[in-house]
């Protein structure tokens, strides 16, 4: 048992590490607010779609993991994106952030406390197995982390001050 914790552990602390990439709360912090909606030219997303992005698809994909009656209701993928390139209000960039570690936290939790086999298919799923749909979330928030990163520097906003 001790083995599987190990492993799990590893894949749980996978979701918030900076070691091979800044972490999303590096990515953002110091990040003035006129420039959260700033697309860069010839760039399609603001660091506000980006941040917002990774949180409405791991929110989506922690849920499909933990609740029993998950019903798929985002449709791809617009359901995905927020409607605008800036925060809609002053309070929506940090309750994203807060949102999106909460979540992280619950699937870090899912993946060491579940009794579940995470490589047995979800049951709502269409083949998907828990393991797969963390490291889904692990790579997806990575590669979008990186996107906030490379706009702030397109934007002049990096490093953070």
């Amino acid at each position: 048992m001790e083995e599987q914790q190990d492993w799990r552990a590893i894949v749980a602390s996978s979701l918030g590490w900076g070691e091979g990439h800044a972490k999303l709360e590096d990515a953002v912090k110091g990040l003035e607010p006129k420039l959260r909606g700033k697309r860069p030219d010839s760039y399609p997303h603001s660091p506000w779609e980006l941040l917002e992005h990774i949180r409405i698809t791991q929110h989506d994909l922690l849920d499909f993991c933990q609740n029993p009656d998950y019903v798929e209701q985002l449709e791809w993928p617009h359901d995905y994106w927020p409607k605008s390139p800036e925060p809609p209000n002053a309070g929506s960039w940090d309750k994203s952030i807060a949102d999106s570690r909460r979540d992280r936290e619950a699937f870090a939790r899912f993946t060491t406390e579940t009794k579940l086999d995470l490589t047995t298919k979800i049951p709502k799923g269409t083949g998907q197995t828990y393991l797969r749909t963390i490291l889904l979330a692990v790579d997806h928030a990575s590669y979008h982390i990186g996107q906030i990163v490379s706009v702030r520097r397109l934007i002049g906003a990096w490093p953070a001050k």
